[in-house]
């Protein structure tokens, strides 16, 4: 018993000194340091201005291709660093929006979040830079954004690439609809520790690497915020846009060749704590799910990465860029 006390006591003393040392982050995170130089368009939509952050990542032995990377609904474009640095190494130019509502854009008080609108920012956003081709790289919410882009606008999508993406399957089917005053609740919930038990539970399958904590503290810091609740309200939108707005049934229509990486070991799916163990157990099988979308997607390219989970980019980098790179100097 005095063993188990201590033990208690030592991880609660930890924990705290973790707490601690979160440094709290402003709105658009200009207290964040991102990897490379951060650049911004103003955009107009619905009727406001929006600032819309991006890095433009473009290597002196550039080979004439581009790579865009759309990052996943708990991130922003810092967490692509490692891939930007090998893509780039390798000649790709790589640009990295944060999309509106995540990163260092602007967090709008009042915004109707689509896929559409996010993959139309996004298009304006090459335009200004003069890119009319370019891959098109989504993780997780970002494999959605990528995957409506790619269906909006096929010319400019040389080759899709989704890692991990969320919405292979439609949960509405599953789980009951629940209105965005009940995802915001949530959302002014978290703190440190809840941020880290989430991500150590469905990221790593309950193992931790220090590395992993950059990505805790980037949330965990915007909990401490003065501006938190437009934070929090701005995700319970974007939890309803992913929600809402399946892309699963237009697989079918992608027309540009498509490349899947998949962490077989992720169970990602929105709505999970809705329904009952029975219902849960039969959700985000990507094991399956990889499967069944190659076979959507007329043309398209299967890599499965046994034993990793929803971030191969960050839990085994090798395991994932090494089949990414192959892929793209073949097309």
């Amino acid at each position: 018993m005095k063993y188990l006390i201590y033990t208690l006591l030592l991880f609660s003393t930890v924990l705290t000194a973790q707490q601690d040392s979160i440094k709290a982050l402003d709105i658009n995170l200009s207290n964040y340091s991102y990897p490379y130089e951060v650049s911004t368009l103003t955009i107009q939509a619905q009727n406001q201005n929006l600032s819309f952050a991006y890095m433009d990542v473009k290597p002196d032995n550039y080979n004439g291709k581009n790579v865009m990377l759309l990052h996943g609904k708990n991130f922003n474009g810092a967490y692509w660093e490692t891939t930007i640095n090998a893509l780039a190494k390798k000649g790709y130019r790589v640009i990295v929006p944060d999309q509106i509502g995540f990163g260092k854009s602007t967090k709008p008080e009042h915004f109707h979040y689509t896929f559409q609108q996010l993959a139309l920012n996004t298009k304006n956003l090459l335009d200004t830079l003069n890119i009319n081709k370019t891959v098109v790289l989504g993780h997780s919410m970002g494999g959605m954004l990528a995957t409506r882009f790619a269906l909006m606008y096929p010319e400019t999508t040389q080759q899709l690439v989704l890692l991990n993406p969320i919405g292979l399957e439609d949960w509405k089917l599953k789980v009951p609809y629940k209105p965005i005053e009940w995802w915001y609740a949530n959302e002014l919930k978290k703190d440190y520790e809840s941020i880290k038990a989430y991500q150590k539970k469905n990221y790593y399958d309950n193992t931790w690497k220090p590395e992993y904590d950059a990505w805790v503290n980037l949330l965990a810091g915007w909990t401490l915020s003065e501006d938190y609740e437009r934070i929090s309200w701005n995700a319970a939108l974007t939890y309803d846009m992913i929600f809402t707005q399946p892309v699963v049934y237009e697989f079918k229509q992608i027309e540009s060749p498509t490349l899947l990486i998949i962490g077989t070991r992720d169970r990602t799916a929105l709505g999970k704590p809705l329904v009952s163990e029975d219902v849960r157990a039969t959700m985000g099988l990507y094991d399956q799910l990889g499967k069944e979308t190659r076979d959507k997607i007329p043309n398209a390219t299967l890599v499965e990465l046994e034993d990793l989970g929803h971030l191969p980019h960050i839990e085994d980098f090798e395991r994932f860029i090494t089949p990414l790179l192959n892929y793209l100097e073949r097309q």
